[in-house]
């Protein structure tokens, strides 16, 4: 799915409007429809009949109020009780949002400045159902005054909610929550979904998220082009195997992971791996966990690797690593591996070396946070997958809660794919573009489960998939496993095993029938 920022919607509207001339309150009377029109559908989820109900509109000074004033009009003609408030100054109101009033006052509706307003938490709290109309794409700083009370006043209410475009607070481009934003259970956005319903923390504000035609030409629709698209239900296909193939067929995955006090993670790993297909994993472990490994392990090989007296991999465990590279089509490094300056050589060294893609998962890249230069010596694919503490230790500053700008600006600047985890994990890629997913969710909050993801990763880009495809895939296919974990035990029940059992079902559910 394209997501499109708030220049490149701003630019759509102009064009459509002052090029192909298009309407302007058509545009507007079309978004506010589809906003009534959500919310008649939640009355009726609550078992309420329009006639009678009351609704409460809140709106800003901007064309995004022109919209919640519009479809406070469609609310009157269905019977509503409504109310409207204006945040905004009335001496800003835009010509269409004027031209929205006058039709409301057609209709015996009325604008009510908020702060003169008798009753408003009084109304609010006894509304069936609300409209925040209040800020759309355009909000880049904190709100303030009677827009941060009315955010508030939505917050405290019973009433099911309709966000207007995006929810007032949640900034569009970055998903960032400007001071407070508005709880909403459905969001109605027009023409193209934007970063900020799919980026956490603004993504938990949007509900149910409904992309919906308000009149933008389809020539313009059609032709957008966006450096950042959402990972959805149908986004993702594996390809159906050729019948004459062997195991050597399916990648020779190389997995280096493990320490004592951590011998589930390489196993995990190892695990999802298999399970999504490699055609042959080896796992290397130090000597002080294999048995350990090798009880666990059924379809993988495991192979012992000098240790320290302390049970993680010794400095001479670079030899044998860099052999067995030469025949694997993929490597994982790190999962359990702990921190040393040995790892930190290992690490260096098969980064140096590696001519097949790289998976570089917790202490993997913990070895190179304080070394990040070695990342621009690569010449293979490589792939980091940190959750936001991994990241930070790699320089990230993350305290401003701009995932998606942060994990685009190291992809590119070191020339790798990051794979930032988390309830949107986001994947950016050097060329700049970056990836929202959509699946996974607090389920998978459990130790275990990103050793999962870094062993389908590897698996994916083992069977010579592209890398780009091999790592959504993955990611997608993790969490959508999540999901389903979720339905059938239970949110506080799941773990990265139960994720294993489900991965064939999920993988079953997006393979081609081509």
């Amino acid at each position: 799915m394209k997501l499109l920022d708030s220049a490149q919607l701003r630019e759509m509207d102009r064009y459509a409007i002052d090029v192909l001339g298009v309407p302007s309150t058509l545009l507007m009377s079309n978004a506010a429809q589809h906003v009534a029109d959500a919310a008649l559908s939640l009355l009726r989820e609550n078992g309420r009949s329009a006639d009678g109900s009351f609704a409460a509109v809140f709106c800003g000074a901007g064309n995004n109020g022109g919209d919640g004033i519009a479809a406070a009009s469609y609310l009157m003609k269905h019977g509503l009780n409504v109310r409207v408030f204006l945040t905004g100054s009335r001496d800003r109101l835009t010509p269409d949002s004027i031209e929205m009033e006058r039709r409301l006052n057609e209709l015996g509706g009325v604008v009510e400045d908020i702060t003169r307003a008798a009753d408003v938490e009084c109304y609010v709290n006894h509304s069936d159902v609300i409209i925040d109309a209040v800020f759309g794409i355009g909000l880049n700083t904190e709100l303030h005054g009677s827009a941060l009370d009315a955010v508030r006043l939505i917050n405290s209410s019973p009433a099911r909610v309709v966000a207007a475009d995006i929810p007032s607070g949640v900034e569009a481009d970055t998903g960032r929550i400007l001071g407070d934003a508005v709880n909403a259970d459905v969001t109605i956005t027009f023409s193209f979904a934007k970063p900020g319903h799919f980026v956490e923390p603004g993504c938990a504000c949007c509900g149910d998220v409904r992309v919906v035609d308000i009149g933008i030409p389809a020539e313009l629709i059609d032709r957008a082009e966006t450096d950042c698209c959402a990972v959805t239900s149908g986004d993702i296909t594996l390809p159906r195997r050729r019948k004459v193939t062997h195991k050597g067929d399916y990648g020779r995955d190389l997995i280096v992971a493990g320490s004592v006090g951590y011998s589930g993670a390489p196993v995990l790993a190892a695990k999802a791996a298999s399970i999504s297909g490699a055609g042959l994993v080896s796992l290397g472990v130090p000597e002080a966990i294999y048995q350990i490994a090798a009880v666990k392990c059924d379809e993988e090989m495991p192979f012992p690797l000098p240790c320290t007296a302390e049970g993680s991999l010794a400095g001479l465990a670079v030899y044998a690593v860099l052999d067995r590279l030469k025949k694997a089509d993929a490597c994982l490094l790190g999962p359990g591996l702990g921190q040393s300056q040995s790892i930190n050589e290992i690490v260096a060294a098969v980064l140096k070396h590696s001519h097949v893609p790289l998976i570089l998962d917790a202490d993997g890249i913990n070895a190179v946070a304080g070394n990040i230069d070695i990342l621009d010596e690569a010449v293979c694919p490589v792939v980091l997958t940190p959750h936001a503490g991994e990241f930070k230790r790699l320089g990230a500053e993350l305290s401003g809660g701009n995932r998606l700008s942060e994990a685009r600006r190291f992809a590119e600047a070191h020339g790798c794919i990051v794979v930032l985890k988390g309830h949107r994990t986001i994947t950016a890629l050097p060329d700049g573009t970056a990836y929202i997913n959509t699946t996974g969710g607090p389920a998978m909050a459990k130790g275990g489960t990103g050793d999962v993801l870094a062993g389908m990763i590897t698996s994916f880009a083992g069977q010579n998939f592209p890398i780009k495809d091999a790592v959504l895939a993955a990611v997608y296919l993790h969490g959508l496993a999540g999901d389903m974990c979720a339905a059938r035990y239970g949110e506080y029940s799941v773990t990265a095993g139960s994720i294993l059992t489900m991965l064939p079902q999920a993988i079953m559910s997006v393979i081609s029938n081509t």
